[in-house]
């Protein structure tokens, strides 16, 4: 297993330095970029493409899951803006900025969405300079440490208020002995009734031999280790949330677009709950 420091998973609006640059560690694959790669990005470097490419070895159809991954956030996101009314957005984990990003598809359909992003690449930041600064806000913040999280984004939302908290293929990240399930609780604890939760996670039960490849060789990949969790530990994290139809399914089956051609199947749990 690659040696080196573990780096945290959720937080990058802001850097050590302070300068982007400087704190790029480009000889030292992310997740962040080495997931804008698989979505046919460019803010990657030479470790990340090499990491990434190792990774689809261990598993081809991971640019599916990748594509149908994000394919899911968009849907989620118009669901809740344009279906349930939301008009908060805290999106944890959001990854590099890329067509199709939280705000985006929100504020199409409800211009003034706000949205609070917390990711912990400095690329992140650098290429989210340009963004509204009015409705979106970047947070220097760890999914570990949600009262950061919640303190910081309260300078952009109203938690009296309806917030959607997206979780969108990070949690895996989180070991068992982080206690994700408390993470989550605390986040939707602090979010107002009629708050929605929205969760995408990496399977250990779909695909099963699969999935073990995959996750044996990120481990080897990259500095934040992976668990990858089954259904029904899931849904623990939606206890007390009343989930929306389909409930949880594979990405690619949740509330597909009307009249989309038949989708690739993925191999990522993915849902949606309410908070009554």
């Amino acid at each position: 297993m690659r040696q080196g420091k573990r780096r945290s998973v959720t937080g990058s609006i802001g850097f050590v330095t302070g300068d982007p640059e400087r704190d790029l560690d480009t000889g030292v694959p992310h997740i962040a970029r080495m997931y804008n790669y698989w979505l046919g990005g460019t803010d990657n470097f030479a470790a990340d493409r090499s990491a990434a490419d190792a990774a689809v070895a261990a598993h081809p159809g991971l640019l599916t899951d990748a594509r149908a991954n994000r394919a899911f956030l968009g849907r989620a996101v118009r669901f809740l803006a344009a279906e349930a009314g939301l008009r908060q957005f805290l999106d944890i984990g959001t990854g590099i900025p890329a067509a199709g990003n939280t705000h985006e598809v929100a504020q199409a359909v409800a211009p003034g969405c706000r949205v609070v992003y917390a990711d912990n690449d400095p690329m992140v930041l650098a290429r989210a300079r340009g963004l509204p600064r009015d409705t979106t806000m970047y947070l220097n913040a760890d999914l570990r440490d949600p009262e950061r999280i919640l303190a910081g984004a309260a300078g952009l939302l109203d938690f009296t208020r309806p917030v959607a908290i997206m979780l969108v293929a990070v949690l895996h990240l989180i070991s068992d002995e982080e206690n994700p399930y408390a993470i989550v609780g605390r986040l939707v604890g602090a979010a107002a009734p009629g708050s929605y939760l929205t969760i995408s996670h990496v399977p250990s039960d779909m695909q099963t031999a699969a999935m073990a490849a995959l996750g044996a060789r990120m481990n080897q990949l990259v500095a934040q280790p992976s668990t990858y969790r089954t259904r029904a530990e899931v849904a623990r994290f939606f206890a007390g949330l009343e989930l929306v139809p389909p409930g949880i399914v594979a990405v690619h089956e949740w509330r597909p677009d009307p009249g989309s051609a038949p989708p690739a199947p993925a191999a990522v749990w993915g849902a949606v709950g309410r908070k009554p």
